[in-house]
């Protein structure tokens, strides 16, 4: 959502969110985590972390994320101690996706924590990503974060700072975006320094627009080996489509790599069950075993933010949920 999109009153967006996840426990998660966040903006703080509480004391798909977000917030409305604590376990369970980090060091960068953000990234990116490999959409802002803050503690460009440069979606380079110089050319009384200023947070802005604005993922279709069964049992004609579940699993992956060889950024998974599929068809008014609805049941489970980003890290578990690493399986070369 573009920020000159997001509601003027964030109580009510935040109450009709949780409405919304009374009536879709299935997206509970997702959810609760938009209405936590509509709190926060409103200042409603404690509200925001009695819902990531409600989430923690469940099962969540992804905790690392929920005690990230809690952490941030307790540390802006007192809770420092507590913040802290949260991140250091945070920082020991080593999570395997870049969001839980993404937030811990931009906590640490805004309460002036400088070395801790930096060490924070740069432990990150050891553990995400790999020197051999391309930046996965995910883990860019990990890099350009970690840019950010070695700006501030001015230190000397190295190879993930060269990584970072890459990467960069905005037209201005980030040693421009990031030069902590600018500070005071904001109140430089020169109109040529003022309108480079100018030019350059206007570069600023639009990158974080286009982040923000951006489509939901480009998502396919996951289907567990059970699901697949149960889906092909009861809809043999779909049997075109997935002539079994290795070919699926491989389909899967190469149609990623394809996507990701054309450039189209921000690819994910969606996981599929036979149940969610037939309430999606008959939403439609259509037959489950009309092939062409599957891309469309795909989009829109990623639409409600079902979507887990593509490629994992190489030595986080594969996406197929087999018991070893994605470098290992479906991501060997």
């Amino acid at each position: 959502m573009r920020p000159d999109m997001l509601p003027a009153d964030h109580t009510a967006e935040a109450e009709r969110l949780l409405r919304t996840a009374t009536q879709y426990p299935e997206d509970n998660e997702p959810l609760l985590l938009q209405a936590a966040a509509h709190l926060e903006l409103a200042g409603d703080r404690s509200r925001a972390t009695g819902l990531y509480d409600s989430l923690l004391a469940g099962s969540p798909d992804h905790p690392h994320l929920v005690k990230a977000l809690k952490a941030a917030n307790l540390w802006e409305y007192g809770h420092e101690a507590e913040a802290r604590a949260i991140i250091e376990g945070l920082r020991a369970a080593a999570p395997l996706e870049p969001a839980p980090w993404e937030i811990v060091a931009e906590t640490l960068e805004a309460h002036d924590e400088l070395e801790a953000a930096h060490a924070t990234f740069t432990t990150a990116l050891k553990l995400l990503l790999a020197p051999d490999e391309d930046v996965p959409y995910p883990t860019q802002s990990l890099l350009i974060g970690r840019h950010r803050v070695r700006r501030l503690l001015g230190l000397d460009h190295d190879t993930l700072d060269a990584r970072a440069d890459h990467v960069n979606p905005a037209p201005v380079p980030l040693d421009e975006l990031h030069d902590p110089k600018r500070l005071w050319a904001l109140g430089s009384d020169n109109p040529a320094e003022l309108q480079a200023e100018i030019t350059r947070l206007r570069a600023e802005l639009g990158s974080y627009r286009t982040a923000l604005s951006r489509p939901f993922p480009v998502a396919v279709l996951h289907w567990p080996t059970a699901e697949l069964t149960e889906l092909l049992t009861a809809y043999p004609a779909l049997t075109t489509e997935y002539p079994s579940h290795a070919a699926h699993l491989s389909d899967l992956e190469s149609s990623l790599r394809d996507l990701a060889a054309t450039g189209t950024p921000n690819l994910g998974i969606v996981t599929a069950t036979v149940p969610s599929y037939e309430a999606f068809a008959a939403s439609e008014q259509s037959s489950p075993a009309h092939p062409p609805l599957l891309p469309q049941y795909a989009t829109t489970l990623a639409a409600r933010g079902r979507a887990t980003p593509w490629p994992p890290p190489k030595n986080a578990p594969c996406w197929c949920t087999a018991e070893t690493t994605y470098g290992k399986c479906h991501g060997a070369p």
